[in-house]
C-alpha cells in the first residue's frame, strides 16, 4: 500500500479525528458539536453546529496577510482587457454587490440567479450571495431561454445578475434578450434583474425591473456588509446538472463541508500553499469553475485566473503565454482543449517559460492515452488526470501528490480520493468486484464533506436517482463503468445511463430528444452519445418522421435535418445541438418498449451491439446501420 492509499484508508477507518484535522483549514467563528451526523442515510451532516461563511474563508481571512497581493487576474481575449484585483480590491467589490444585493431585499435563504460570462462581476456576485447567506444559482451562459426558464422556475430567484452579453471565438451571444425571453416563459420571475452592460449588445431595459450594475456600484462604492454566519449544513448554491427525465437536478451544496474539502484538495490534491498562482481554464456556469476558479483557489489564499476565451485564440499558445505571464503554479484544464491543440503548431509547447508550472491537471471526460502522452511530452510536465462529477464538489479519483508522489498511469486518474469509499459494483447482485472485473463505480455513503447533501427542492428525487439503482445496497452510483487494475488504479469506462459527455459538458439526452420531438414531422427521436476523438463524445440523433414518404422526397431530409437542428440550437442552445439526425422508420427497442441506447451507441461505433434477444424489430438496428 503506497502512501495515498494509506491517507485514503485512514480517512475512512478513523473519519472523525481525520476530518477533525482537515478542518482546522479553515476558519469556524463557532465551533461544531459533531464531525458527522449520520442518522438519516444517504443524507448526512457534516460538522453539525459548527458556523462558517465561505466568502469570509475565501477573502476576509486573507486581508491581515494577503491584502496586496492579486487574488482575481481577469483576462479576456475576447474583449482584449485585462484586470487585476487584490484581496483588498475583492473585498471592496464583493461588498458593494452584497450591498446591491440587500437592497433589493435579498437575505439569509433566498436564491440569486447568476447568468454571466467569464467577467469579473459573475465572481463578485458569486462570493456577494455567500457572504449574505444567499443561495447562488449560476446559469452556464451557453443555454437558451426554454433551459433557462427551467431553472428559473425550479429556484424561484428573487433577482438575476446578467450581462448584456458574452462573446466567445469572435462571436457575440446576447445574454440579456435570451434573459428576456426566459423570464416570460416563467411561472416565477424574479422581482430585479441587475444587467451588467458590456457594451457588447444594444438592449432596452425593462422599467421599474431592471437596473444597472455600474449604478449600483457607484451608489455602494463604500459600503461595508457584516459576515452572515452559517451552520455548517445551510445551503451555499444550487448548481443545475442534466438528468434522464428531462426536468434538471438542482444539485445542493451545504457550507462547512465545501469550505473544508476545497481547502483541503488545494493542498493534498493541487499541492498547492497561499501565494501560488493557479489557472483553470473551465467556466464558471459548471461545478469546475465553482470550485477551482472561484471558492478553492481562494480559500487556499491563490491567486486565480478567469479567462474569458478560447484555447486557440488569437493562436495556440494563448494558454502557455498565461502561464509564462502570472508564473502560474497550477493548470486545471480539459481533455477537449488538448484536442484542440493537437491540431495546432506544435511549436507552440516550447515557446514559453513553463518553469513556474508544477503540474497539469485534467478532468472534464476521460483522458485518453494518446492525449495524455503528447500533452505530457510536450510540456515535459506531470499529467494528473482527476475524475469527478457536479455531484460530489471535488474529485473522486485523482492523483494526489500533496500528500505524496506516486507514480500515474496514462489513461488513469489514479486512486480514490480520501473521504470516498468507492467500490466497483456488478449492477445485477450488488456485488464488490475484483481487479480487472468491469462494474458500476459506486460509493459506500456518508458521501464525504463538499458532496451534494440532496437535490434542491426533492429529497426523494436524491435518494431515487443516486442510491436506488444497485440491487440490495444503499450506495451512490456514480452511472460511470469502472474498474481498477491489480496496483488499484482506476480506469473510467464510460456512462451507464443516458446522459452524454460533450466536451465536458453533461447533457441528458431526454432533453434533446424532447426539443427534437418539438418539430411537426418527427414522431418520435433517440439521441445517443457517441465517441468522438476530439470532444470525448458527440449527440447523434434518430428521428421517426410522422410521414415515411418524407423519405423519399429529394431533399426533404437535409431540409428536416437543418430545421431540427435550429430547434435545438433556440430551445436548449448550440452546445446541445446533435452533430447529425439520421432518419428512420422505426427505433430499435425493446418489447416492452425501451429503446435499445448501448445497442445504438455500439453499432454507430463499429462494435457488436451484443445480446439483442429482446429486440422488437431486427431491422430497426439494420435501418440505424443504414443511415449512417
Amino acid at each position: 500500500m503506497n502512501a495515498v492509499q494509506a491517507f485514503h484508508r485512514r480517512s475512512i477507518h478513523d473519519r472523525d479525528q481525520f476530518w477533525r484535522e482537515e478542518s482546522a483549514q479553515v476558519h469556524w467563528e463557532t465551533p461544531f458539536s459533531q464531525i458527522l451526523d449520520e442518522s438519516k442515510l444517504p443524507f448526512a451532516k457534516w460538522f453539525v453546529g459548527g458556523k462558517t461563511n465561505l466568502c469570509f474563508n475565501a477573502v476576509d481571512r486573507w486581508l491581515d496577510s494577503r491584502a496586496d497581493q492579486p487574488a482575481l487576474i481577469w483576462v479576456s481575449t475576447e474583449v482584449n482587457q485585462e484586470q487585476t484585483y487584490t484581496y483588498r480590491q475583492l473585498y471592496q467589490e464583493v461588498n458593494a454587490v452584497a450591498a446591491m444585493l440587500r437592497a433589493q431585499g435579498v437575505g439569509q435563504g433566498d436564491r440569486v440567479l447568476i447568468y454571466m460570462p467569464m467577467i469579473p462581476a459573475a465572481v463578485f456576485a458569486m462570493l456577494a450571495c455567500v457572504r449574505i447567506g444567499a443561495i447562488h444559482s449560476v446559469v452556464f451562459g451557453g443555454f437558451a431561454s426554454v433551459n433557462l426558464a427551467q431553472r428559473i422556475d425550479d429556484a424561484a430567484p428573487k433577482v438575476i445578475v446578467c450581462a448584456d452579453a458574452g462573446s466567445r471565438g469572435g462571436k457575440v451571444t446576447p445574454y440579456k434578450n435570451l434573459l428576456d425571453k426566459a423570464i416570460s416563459l416563467s411561472e416565477h420571475p424574479p422581482e430585479k434583474v441587475i444587467v451588467v452592460d458590456r457594451g457588447l449588445f444594444a438592449f432596452e431595459p425593462v422599467v421599474g425591473r431592471d437596473l444597472d450594475y455600474a449604478t449600483l456600484r457607484t451608489q455602494f462604492n463604500d459600503a461595508i456588509v457584516p459576515v452572515t454566519w452559517l451552520e455548517s449544513s445551510a445551503p451555499s448554491y444550487v448548481l443545475y446538472t442534466s438528468g434522464t427525465t428531462g426536468k434538471p437536478k438542482g444539485v445542493q451544496r451545504d457550507t462547512g463541508g465545501y469550505a473544508v474539502a476545497l481547502a483541503s484538495s488545494m493542498q493534498r490534491i493541487f499541492n498547492g500553499k497561499p501565494g501560488d498562482t493557479f489557472l483553470c481554464t473551465s467556466d464558471i456556469g459548471w461545478v469546475v469553475g465553482h470550485s477551482y476558479i472561484v471558492y478553492g483557489p481562494l480559500i487556499g489564499g491563490q491567486t486565480t485566473i478567469l479567462y474569458e476565451g478560447t484555447p486557440v485564440r488569437p493562436d495556440g499558445g494563448i494558454l502557455w503565454s498565461l502561464v509564462e505571464r502570472f508564473k502560474v503554479n497550477t493548470m486545471f484544464s480539459a481533455p477537449t482543449a488538448i484536442r484542440v491543440l493537437k491540431k495546432q503548431d506544435e511549436t507552440l509547447l516550447k515557446k514559453y517559460d513553463l518553469s513556474s508550472l508544477r503540474a497539469l491537471y485534467m478532468a472534464g471526460e476521460p483522458l485518453d492515452e494518446p492525449t495524455a502522452k503528447w500533452i505530457a511530452e510536450g510540456l515535459g510536465k506531470p499529467i494528473i488526470d482527476n475524475y469527478w462529477q457536479t455531484e460530489t464538489g471535488w474529485p473522486i479519483l485523482a492523483g494526489q501528490p500533496g500528500i505524496a508522489n506516486v507514480p500515474t498511469k496514462f489513461g488513469s486518474p489514479s486512486f480514490p480520493v480520501y473521504g470516498f469509499d468507492v467500490r466497483v459494483i456488478d449492477e445485477q447482485t450488488g456485488q464488490d468486484l475484483g481487479p480487472n472485473q468491469k462494474g458500476v463505480l459506486a460509493i459506500v455513503p456518508p458521501l464525504p464533506p463538499g458532496a451534494m447533501t440532496t437535490i434542491w427542492g426533492d429529497d426523494a428525487r436524491f435518494v431515487d436517482t443516486y442510491f436506488s439503482t444497485i440491487p440490495g445496497r444503499q450506495v451512490y452510483s456514480t452511472f460511470d463503468w469502472g474498474l481498477f487494475d491489480e496496483d488499484r488504479y482506476f480506469f473510467i469506462l464510460g456512462r451507464t445511463d443516458d446522459v452524454i459527455n460533450v466536451a465536458g459538458h453533461r447533457l441528458g439526452t431526454r432533453e434533446i430528444e424532447e426539443s427534437i420531438n418539438c418539430h411537426a414531422a418527427v414522431a418520435e427521436s433517440a439521441v445517443v452519445g457517441i465517441a468522438d476523438q476530439l470532444k470525448g463524445q458527440v449527440a447523434v440523433g434518430f428521428a421517426v418522421l410522422k410521414d415515411p414518404g418524407l423519405l423519399d422526397v429529394a431533399g426533404a431530409t437535409q431540409r428536416l435535418e437543418s430545421e431540427i437542428m435550429k430547434l435545438v440550437d433556440e430551445q436548449l442552445g448550440a452546445i446541445a445541438r446533435p452533430a447529425r439526425v439520421r432518419f428512420v422508420t422505426t427505433l430499435p427497442k425493446t418489447r416492452s418498449g425501451k429503446v435499445l441506447r448501448r445497442a445504438i451507441v455500439a453499432v454507430c461505433e463499429g462494435r457488436d451491439p451484443g445480446d439483442l434477444t429482446t429486440i422488437e424489430d431486427p431491422t430497426a438496428l439494420e435501418q440505424i446501420k443504414d443511415s449512417l
